[in-house]
């Protein structure tokens, strides 16, 4: 018996519709990261793209647990000498909450050329709205 290995063409990709009121970050990142890579379906290839896509809403009403509002760090560098910046989880939950659901997600995706593909495949808006109610995405409770 041969080992079989999925090719680009293949792969069937559907689309996945998260609501993240109330869910707790890190939980909520790993079956979204999870889902972009296609660790959910038998034709699972590590070299291949077989995910699916995400669409999560009300990003705006994630959950974080314990201090980490505060005590959580995101740090960026400019790539120039003393260029590191530093923000915390809150200040971004506040701004940009669909900057947090993505950051979790990036650091759980492969770093290289094939986890910057996947991660393109994650859609994530502040309210209720989405622009991709036309795919029919299913609804994914977790």
């Amino acid at each position: 018996m041969k080992t079989y290995s999925a090719r680009e063409g293949d792969v069937k990709k559907d689309w996945y519709l998260v609501d993240a009121k109330g869910k707790i970050l890190g939980r909520l990142a790993s079956e979204i990261a999870r889902r972009l890579r296609g660790k959910h379906k038998p034709i699972y290839t590590p070299h291949v793209d077989t995910g699916d896509f995400v669409v999560v809403i009300n990003a705006d009403k994630i959950r974080l647990t314990g201090k980490k509002l505060t005590d959580k760090i995101y740090y960026r560098h400019s790539g120039y000498p003393g260029g590191i910046k530093s923000i915390a989880a809150g200040k971004i939950l506040k701004e940009k909450p669909e900057r947090l659901i993505h950051l979790a997600v990036r650091g759980m995706l492969p770093k290289n050329s094939l986890g910057r593909r996947m991660l393109k495949k994650l859609k994530v808006y502040r309210g209720e709205e989405h622009p991709h109610s036309s795919q029919n995405p299913h609804i994914l409770e977790l």
